[in-house]
């Protein structure tokens, strides 16, 4: 299927599995970020929707007025950051880049830079324009301890 020219219809019937849908007040400015900070494909991209892809998985991004008829719209917060208590993850990104790279954006915030973490993965929270809690992570090489490391007897 070809994301940059499929018709609304075809494309809803094709999504399985778990969607994820963002409400966002800049579109382009959300755009702008995911892309050129967290490295996702943008396909089909207007003032009101975009589809965005990450590995095999798929992202849409709607504008807050094409919600204007859905339950939802009434819970959007005039102001501020959105997606409070979620966290979005990228496992495969580098957080290091993608922290750097977030500083061309002013009204994106890096909550934590990059650290390496004890579960495994060197993980970076950095806030979209829109508020959002992206969570770019890269696996850390085994040290050769722990549950899941090799062991020299058998």
């Amino acid at each position: 299927m070809d994301m940059n020219t499929v018709a609304a219809d075809a494309f809803g019937r094709s999504l399985t599995g778990l969607g994820l849908n963002l409400l966002v007040r800049d579109m382009a400015a959300e755009v702008a970020f995911l892309t050129q900070v967290l490295g996702l494909a943008a396909h089909r991209v207007s003032a009101d929707f975009a589809i965005l892809g990450w590995d095999r998985q798929i992202l849409m991004l709607h504008a807050d007025p094409t919600y204007h008829a859905n339950p939802l719209h009434a819970l959007l917060p005039e102001t501020g950051p959105r997606g409070a208590g979620a966290e979005l993850r990228l496992y495969g990104a580098d957080p290091d880049a993608a922290a750097a790279r977030s500083a061309l954006f002013p009204d994106a915030v890096v909550l934590q830079p990059p650290l390496d973490k004890p579960h495994g993965l060197r993980e970076a929270y950095i806030l979209s324009p829109a508020g959002y809690c992206w969570v770019p992570s890269m696996a850390l090489p085994q040290t050769g301890s722990g549950p899941d490391s090799a062991s020299a007897t058998p």
